[in-house]
């Protein structure tokens, strides 16, 4: 490797490095944001103290304030009052869950992300979150990130590849860092694009190095270790499977009607009559009731899937958080509220897990021992089954709960969850595969003709009528007139291609008067010849078209270069590109509805 490439590669590490300090920071920031938030919103406002996850600690000492299930009802609406004029008034994209937004920037945008945003959905977000709004941290830290990494590409004046990995690179540190989960923040990342079990390779790198920076930084602020804590599960019984089986079932149900009930109340909120800025008030209130009822269903709800992995909560209960959780989150997200889904989903799965395994446990004790196993699992089934992102997934909530003894259970539950969820998507911006993704439209072109050899496409090379050197121009303008052809190969006395001419190279003959019986087509012809054989690929004869700005290549035998066999034309070579990519789409679309629902 040449000292260039050491430079580049170090000039690449440096940027990585500073977008995951930059995310890492802004995680250290929303965190502390929020924290300040609990405390002199729900706690002094309401008295409302959630209980927290093992990894976290209260930021300030609780107040005294007595429970005001009344204050809890209209808290949500004033903090939704606030986000929607925040956020409609200096940045209207800010709106709903982050990560979408960024997933959106990178297939659709170049990976541009406008630089305010970061901080209007930090702010919005917080102030969602903080006054009761049900979401997760993930979106906003998400924005953050991939912001800085847009805005850092933009100033370094990179192409639009470059950005949109600096950008993804944003997204895998943001969420990497807040969930303590840097491997699968970087997973998360590549993943996160696509509905199909496809990822950004390109991606996985960048976002793994800025991961861990900014993982290490906020950890080096609000100590190490992971989100939750948990026992130890282990999976010792394979009659186990059954019942999780079960579980990934109602998983998918819920999945299902998590989506259609945000996405039904996102399409309500874009038709109501009222000024945006007030829609997520409305939503706010809505959740506020909710939370007069079922409070623990409000803000980030970490600290009841905590309770529940050590099998501390009713299976009513955690049946109302389930349901509870899908509505107050669509009502606060979904009305234009400012937070993440992947909090939410974490919450909703557990609870949902929670409640299969002591149903199971109560029925079969003698196979299923510990409910609060189900519970991790259900975490990694539900968001699963709503994102399509099944790997990074079960790397999350290990990495979340520091219990690696329950991938073998969290990998059957994904798969299936994944299988049959794959008709909806709690991200609406992800695109199939890359194959659909306007960002490689023009990568995967040539990846396509790449795979495609002049030799095996016949029908591409065609037979054209050519001339002879010494065929004077007046004898060539009577079998000019005659034909449709535009490029005309010259032969010699003994059949050997020499030299091509097409009919611009004529312009000036043709309107000279007296010399079209002493000009010879050796003497118009261009003898430099750029050609083809049947071994090379579409890719690389539509380089050398484009390169000389013609439309046809004149195609030779691989041996015997003065053996013409034909001219492959441009238009040709993009019609069987068309073509086949319309027949791989229709394959695809075949495979999607056969698929199950």
């Amino acid at each position: 490797m040449g000292s260039f490439d050491v430079k580049v590669a170090f000039k690449w590490l440096l940027n990585f490095v500073l977008i995951g300090m930059i995310a890492g920071l802004g995680a250290v920031i929303f965190h502390y944001l929020c924290g300040l938030g609990m405390h002199y919103f729900l706690d002094m406002m309401a008295g409302y103290r959630p209980d927290a996850p093992a990894g976290e600690h209260a930021l300030l000492p609780s107040t005294t304030t007595p429970f005001n299930r009344w204050m809890l009802l209209i808290l949500p609406a004033l903090g939704g009052l606030f986000s929607g004029w925040l956020v409609y008034t200096f940045a209207p994209e800010a709106e709903g869950h982050g990560t979408d937004a960024a997933i959106d920037a990178y297939h659709n945008k170049g990976g541009k992300i406008r630089s305010r945003i970061p901080f209007i959905k930090t702010i919005a977000s917080t102030i969602t979150l903080t006054t009761g709004g049900s979401g997760g941290r993930e979106g906003p830290i998400a924005q953050i990130g991939s912001g800085f990494g847009s805005f850092l590409a933009t100033k370094l004046n990179l192409s639009e590849r470059e950005r949109r990995i600096m950008m993804a690179a944003g997204i895998g540190a943001g969420v990497g860092s807040i969930f303590r989960a840097p491997l699968a923040g970087a997973l998360f990342a590549a993943e996160v694009l696509y509905r199909d079990p496809d990822f950004e390779s390109e991606v996985i790198i960048p976002a793994g190095i800025s991961s861990v920076v900014a993982y290490c930084m906020f950890c080096l602020v609000y100590g190490w270790g992971s989100l939750f804590d948990s026992p130890g599960f282990k999976f010792q019984n394979p009659l186990e499977l059954g019942p999780y089986i079960l579980l990934a079932g109602v998983l998918v149900v819920f999945g299902y009607l998590y989506v259609k009930v945000f996405y039904g109340l996102v399409e309500f909120f874009k038709k109501l009559k009222v000024p945006n800025h007030i829609k997520p008030a409305i939503g706010g209130l809505c959740t506020g009731i909710i939370g007069f009822f079922l409070p623990y269903t409000l803000a980030f709800g970490y600290g009841m899937a905590q309770n529940a992995i050590f099998n501390q909560v009713a299976i009513s209960t955690l049946i109302a958080l389930a349901i509870g959780k899908i509505f107050t989150t669509s009502f606060s997200i979904g009305s234009g509220g400012s937070g993440g889904v992947f909090g939410p989903s974490v919450v909703i799965g557990g609870a949902l897990g929670g409640a299969v395994g002591k149903i199971f446990h109560l029925l079969i004790p003698s196979i299923v021992t510990h409910p609060g196993s189900f519970v991790i699992v259900g975490m990694a089934g539900f968001f699963t089954a709503v994102s399509n992102t099944p790997i990074s997934t079960i790397i999350f909530v290990s990495e979340m709960t520091n219990s690696y003894h329950l991938l073998l259970p969290s990998l059957l539950v994904c798969s299936l969850c994944y299988l049959l969820s794959q008709r909806f998507t709690i991200f609406k911006n992800q695109v199939k595969s890359r194959v659909d993704s306007p960002a490689h439209a023009g990568e995967f072109m040539m990846d396509i003709l790449q795979t495609m050899k002049v030799g095996n496409l016949d029908h591409l090379i065609k037979k054209v009528q050519c001339v002879s050197e010494n065929m004077s121009f007046s004898e060539f303008k009577t079998l000019f007139q005659i034909t449709k052809q535009h490029y005309f190969p010259v032969l010699n006395a003994n059949g050997e291609f020499t030299g091509i001419f097409s009919s611009n190279d004529i312009r000036e003959v043709i309107f000279t008067i007296h010399i079209e019986d002493l000009v010879v087509m050796k003497d118009i012809m261009i003898s430099d010849l750029i050609t083809t054989t049947p071994a090379q690929d579409l890719n690389t004869v539509l380089h050398k078209l484009t390169q000389k700005n013609i439309d046809a290549l004149p195609v030779v035998n691989e041996t015997n270069p003065k053996e013409l066999i034909g001219l492959i034309y441009r238009r040709d070579i993009i019609a069987h590109y068309n073509q086949h990519i319309q027949g791989i789409r229709a394959a695809h679309s075949t495979n999607q509805n056969s698929d199950p629902a």
